[in-house]
């Protein structure tokens, strides 16, 4: 199992930045892929960005350039610089991580607010 806290959401400005983190529980962190998604009101949670185990990355059309997902095994956390944002970019965003060996259990953090208005 593994517990998720999320942090670093706000208010920003079009074209400003955030930096999102997901802090991790446990000791197997290194074994999880994990992601972020985000879901605006009224809409489905959708995909933001993925890395897997081995940090190889994958990222949302919507948001490819603009967003780096990364993570350090050893301070267990998982990181979304968000570059350039637009107010579409308004949502709460959430971590996901799935374990390698478990792909059928998701675990998700409660959330955090980012909302990109003048």
């Amino acid at each position: 199992q593994v517990q998720l806290v999320e942090s670093g959401g706000g208010l920003v400005q079009p074209g400003g930045t955030l930096r999102l983190s997901c802090a991790a529980s446990g000791s197997t962190f290194r074994f999880y892929n994990m992601g972020w998604y985000r879901q605006a009101p009224g809409n489905q949670r959708e995909l933001v960005a993925t890395i897997t185990s081995s940090g190889t990355t994958n990222y949302a059309d919507s948001v490819k350039g603009r967003f780096t997902i990364s993570r350090d095994n050893d301070e267990n956390t998982v990181v979304l610089q968000m570059n350039s944002l637009e107010p579409e970019d308004t949502a709460v965003y959430y971590c996901n991580a799935v374990h390698i060996w478990r792909p059928n259990t998701d675990y998700w953090g409660r959330g955090t607010q980012v909302t990109v208005s003048s």
